[in-house]
């Protein structure tokens, strides 16, 4: 009955949300009156809009994209459609407060140099594993900028994260990163013990919690990040690695190489692999190399300058079947397909060895990964390249 229908006004004040805010939602498809008038234009909702009204109001608090505010208030229930939203919401802002933490830190290093620019800049000094680091530069180096006009792109980012040293090359059409454990030495922090004394309990305490807290980082030059992978096979089971100062020093199996980072700011990337994939496909790297290479392709235009490559197209339909197609072919209903750089994907797919291997795709515009299973984190993101309509 009309009579038990709230006006726009008393549903605002009872859910929290103003009144232009529940004609926006309105307009945008996410939460209609049960009753337009058709000679006012007054919206009239029904009792049980209340409860998404209110739900709604603290999504928006929460910062929920409006895509993903209308997928919760649609969501059938019992399914747990929703609460998935959420929680990846949830992940993000998690994700996103632990950057801002690091950049902190970052922000408070500069303060002190800027204040005190004659102090030593820190060392961070580390053992890695000689052959994880050499899988770790082999699943990144083809990945790796070559534009004259990027030099930041040109070379490996080695970015310390307290126990972890993670490897990163980008040359904007694609990204790989490669992850591997560090043991910190707590004692390199630019600082030396003069007086020969032993640490006290509370100092040795502190130090292993700066150790764990370390961060550093430094964009590794093309050759010399070459030239590190070529000293890792000396058969040595460590290397230690030495970052700061705008230095690069590797010392493995008797041999030692340095040399100076490049004195750029990497871009972050973090925030550009946190993807929402729509479907995880598990297949032999084997058998998606063959498929690529025998498959038709097309050419569009996606390389630097707006240059023609041969363009891939990988399909995976309503049942989770994936196909590998040309541009040309139509999908079936229900279908997602993202559509890539050929040679991109081929010189991907080594890095992930001869096993299995996931594919991830979210969408024709979201970008494809390339997962190695029991590695979370080592894989290869490939941009997509835009379909014509």
């Amino acid at each position: 009955m009309e009579s038990d229908l709230r006006s726009i006004g008393e549903l605002a004040r009872d859910s929290g949300l103003s009144v232009s805010a529940l004609r926006f939602y309105d307009g945008a498809d996410v939460l209609a009156p049960a009753r337009v008038d058709p000679q006012t234009g007054y919206r009239w909702y029904a009792p049980g809009q209340l409860a998404d009204a209110r739900l709604l109001a603290r999504l928006r608090r929460v910062g929920l994209p409006l895509a993903d505010i209308r997928a919760v208030l649609g969501a059938a229930p019992g399914t747990g459609a929703a609460r998935r939203v959420v929680d990846a919401h949830g992940r993000r802002l998690e994700d996103g407060l632990t950057d801002a933490r690091r950049e902190l830190s970052l922000i408070r290093r500069l303060i002190d140099q800027r204040e005190s620019p004659v102090a030593t800049a820190a060392e961070h000094r580390f053992t890695v594993p000689a052959r994880e680091l050499a899988d770790a530069l082999d699943a990144v180096r083809f990945a790796v900028g070559s534009d004259p006009g990027l030099p930041v792109l040109s070379g490996v980012l080695f970015d310390l994260d307290g126990g972890l040293l993670r490897l990163v090359a980008t040359d904007r059409y694609r990204m790989a990163l490669a992850e591997l454990p560090v043991t910190v030495d707590p004692e390199a922090d630019g600082s030396d013990r003069s007086d020969g004394s032993d640490r006290s309990a509370a100092d040795a305490s502190a130090a292993d919690a700066s150790a764990a807290d370390a961060s550093a980082a430094a964009i590794v030059p093309t050759a010399l990040a070459d030239a590190v992978r070529a000293l890792l096979g000396s058969g040595s089971e460590h290397a230690e690695l030495t970052l700061g100062a705008g230095a690069v020093r590797i010392e493995t199996g008797g041999h030692r190489i340095e040399g100076a980072a490049l004195d750029h700011d990497y871009p972050d990337y973090r925030a550009l692999v946190r993807l929402d994939p729509v479907h995880q496909v598990g297949l032999p790297a084997a058998e998606l190399r063959d498929a690529v290479r025998s498959a038709a392709t097309g050419s569009l235009p996606s390389g630097p300058q707006g240059t023609d490559c041969e363009v891939t197209v990988l399909t995976v339909d309503a049942d989770g079947r994936l196909t590998v197609d040309a541009p040309g072919v139509g999908p079936a209903a229900g279908a997602v397909r993202v559509a890539v750089n050929r040679d991109f994907l081929l010189e991907a797919l080594p890095a992930t060895g001869p096993g299995q291997l996931v594919l991830e795709l979210g969408g024709p515009v979201a970008p494809l990964a390339i997962r190695t299973p029991g590695r979370p984190g080592t894989y290869s993101i490939l941009m997509p390249v835009r379909l014509p309509a």
